[in-house]
């Protein structure tokens, strides 16, 4: 997909995120010292390539695909794809990915 492409949300965040557990993605839900979740944010291991999403708020949210050699997932060095910005758009996006890169 080229940057200068737009996929049009097909998935609203709760289909999304449903859709996403669906397909293997196991979720966190990293808390502050108080217990408040900061954020929720769903990993999946596949092939050659690792898949992370984080939902910071609805208007708020990053995916990224990067390659399975990356020693930490939350910081990578080096990354195949990503996207930030509304979380309808950016779900629908790696949901579109295919499997392997």
């Amino acid at each position: 997909m080229s940057s200068a492409e737009v996929v049009v949300p097909v998935f609203d965040i709760d289909t999304g995120l449903q859709e996403l557990v669906a397909r293997g993605y196991q979720f966190v839900h990293p808390a502050d010292d108080r217990g408040e979740v900061l954020a929720v944010v769903g990993v999946r291991v596949h092939d050659d390539v690792v898949d992370v999403v984080r939902l910071n708020a609805e208007d708020d949210v990053v995916a990224t695909r990067m390659p399975g050699t990356e020693e930490n997932i939350f910081e990578p060095e080096r990354w195949l794809w990503r996207r930030s910005g509304e979380g309808a758009q950016v779900l629908t996006e790696i949901l579109s990915l295919p499997d392997a890169c």
